[in-house]
């Protein structure tokens, strides 16, 4: 028989398990997935593991909560900038700080972002929540270049090679850092690249 989780109504058990979260996510950003225990999360979260079992049925529950947490850490701000551009765009400014935004994101939220993505291989659940963000990017971005008045044929396809260019510019930067690539130029190529996809 399943055990009966609870959903917090008061203020102060409603904090309790956003604690409990927000500790997680660093636990998690720090030693992994698979190295953390619940355990550990209550004792940093200043709760015991019985109001974490009451709140949550096991580790793989809260780490459903931590994903939403990084979805919207990362995408967020890169939303916010996109709905606020206003006619006449200047997509060549737009795109590089839309770049510089992502691979700022990607910076702050590196660790957690290398444990949430290797775990896409193998956690369906989890590799369902990436592809919808990017579902949800490319749909929101193609909407809003087709409202600031930019008829860009093939609109879907082209924000989804734009959004995944700057991707790999971030993953490169924030991550891989190849001694042989000069990365001011690799940013400089990744701009006019999609710029030349939109033009």
């Amino acid at each position: 028989m399943d055990k009966k989780i609870r959903e917090p109504i008061q203020a102060r058990s409603i904090d309790k398990k956003n604690k409990i979260i927000e500790t997680a996510y660093d636990v998690f950003s720090k030693v992994g997935y698979y190295n953390a225990n619940t355990a550990e999360i209550a004792k940093k979260a200043g709760v015991s593991t019985g109001i974490v079992y009451g709140y949550f049925k096991d580790k793989r529950d809260i780490l459903s909560y931590v994903i939403d947490i990084y979805i919207n850490k990362v995408a967020s701000p890169c939303m916010d900038y996109v709905t606020k551009l206003k006619t006449p765009v200047d997509l060549k400014k737009a795109i590089s700080e839309l770049l510089d935004l992502i691979t700022k994101t990607h910076k702050q939220n590196a660790n957690l972002h290398n444990i949430l993505h290797s775990l896409t291989a193998s956690d369906k659940d989890i590799h369902k929540k990436f592809i919808s963000l990017e579902d949800h990017i490319t749909l929101s971005l193609a909407d809003t270049l087709k409202n600031l008045g930019l008829n860009i044929p093939n609109t879907h396809e082209k924000v989804h090679i734009a959004m995944n260019l700057m991707q790999s510019f971030s993953h490169e930067f924030v991550y891989d850092r190849h001694e042989y690539i000069d990365y001011e130029q690799m940013r400089t190529v990744t701009i006019q690249m999609i710029y030349d996809l939109f033009n």
